[in-house]
């Protein structure tokens, strides 16, 4: 088990910087998640990690001593691939024993011929096996062993896949989208299984993904990656309620947060489109800002309510758990989104006048660089 840490790694390809000074400290047995869009970066900063890839700038420390001049497979960590990597010529049993082979046999203690011939080959084969069994078994993989990779499931495979992982036993695991070729419904099933495994085995899981779901739910702490930089790193509660940048609050949350154009007017409040909101961000009069509120953080009220921002709903989504409420503001270009109780469908009527007010505590204001803006005393 080991804490891993980053200090200002910087990698480039070429013209293009990938990474940009990245600094980070993942604790021990910490599940940390590295989320963010395609190409932001996240998957270079795993390899860099792993040793895969070669930072321009910065150091690795695993475990307290820094890796950098290390080969990949003396870090001692285990990496898992979107792809799962698997030997396809090779049985279940066989690829997850790749790694316990390579590590306590010699090269020709591995030939077909002599590795049954040698005494001290056949003893490590049989301790290998039993490892593999005792590792295939936690993951309910057992009776798999003697299938190809052909012959398994997408699900199988990752699990096959964690499998080769476990049995290396190191400091830390590294995953990098392991759960993008599975279907929805299994997605939901391996998440859970991911999860109770990062808590059986008390090691540093280091987590790389797009999926907001997969961040969320699995880990530890979150932290949001755009443009070959960290944005924010915290736990996911604060992630999606506490937002320091407007990228983030964006990102995170589904459907996404609602935002608004505002300007401060000289009594310190925000003035949009004539609608006075319930919050004064320390910021000078005349400056624009964006205010930003989740669907569940707004009530639908009658068009003229005083304080409510007018408008009309255009579309509804009726997913019976959540009752969504597409409604744009005038003179808008960009509909606001609420999330009701599903009983008040009837209230939900298209094209009717309504008012949307947001919960004043939970609107927040980011400036015009996208940096939440504290609030006035």
């Amino acid at each position: 088990m080991a804490g891993v840490s980053l200090r200002t790694i910087g990698k480039s390809f070429g013209a293009t910087e990938v990474l940009r000074e990245v600094s980070l400290d993942i604790g021990e047995r910490e599940f940390l998640t590295l989320l963010g869009p395609s190409g932001c970066g996240k998957s270079t900063l795993l390899r860099v990690i792993a040793g895969l890839e070669r930072q321009d700038l910065g150091s690795v420390m695993i475990g307290g001593r820094a890796v950098d001049g290390l080969r990949p497979s003396e870090r001692d960590v285990a990496m898992v691939f979107q792809s799962y990597a698997l030997y396809p010529h090779m049985s279940a049993g066989e690829n997850i024993a790749v790694p316990l082979m390579m590590r306590r046999s010699r090269p020709w203690q591995r030939l077909p011929v002599l590795r049954w011939m040698s005494p001290r080959a056949r003893r490590i084969r049989r301790d290998v096996e039993a490892e593999v069994a005792r590792v295939a078994g936690s993951l309910d993989i057992g009776h798999l062993l003697e299938r190809r990779p052909a012959q398994l499931s997408g699900g199988q495979r990752q699990r096959v896949a964690l499998a080769r992982a476990m049995v290396r036993q190191p400091r830390a695991f590294l995953m990098d989208e392991p759960l993008s070729n599975l279907d929805s419904q299994l997605r939901v099933q391996a998440r859970a299984e991911i999860a109770e495994l990062h808590r059986r085995l008390a090691t540093t899981f280091i987590y790389v993904t797009h999926d907001q779901a997969e961040a969320m739910t699995m880990s530890d702490r979150v932290a949001v990656m755009m443009d070959g930089r960290i944005l924010q790193i915290a736990a996911p509660a604060a992630i999606y309620d506490d937002p320091v940048d407007l990228r983030v609050a964006a990102f995170v949350g589904s459907p996404r947060i609602n935002t608004l154009s505002g300007v401060i007017r000289k009594d310190g409040a925000v003035e949009v489109d004539g609608t006075i909101m319930p919050i004064r961000p320390r910021a000078d009069a005349g400056s624009r800002v964006t205010l930003a509120f989740r669907p569940e953080h707004a009530t639908l009220e009658p068009h003229d309510s005083a304080g409510a921002i007018p408008g009309a709903v255009r579309h509804r989504e009726n997913l019976g758990s959540d009752l969504f409420a597409h409604v744009l503001p005038v003179g808008a270009r960009q509909p606001l989104i609420l999330r009701l109780p599903p009983q008040r469908i009837g209230e939900v009527a298209m094209d009717s006048a309504v008012g949307v007010r947001p919960a004043p505590q939970h609107i927040l204001a980011f400036d015009a660089d996208g940096r939440r803006l504290a609030r006035a005393a």
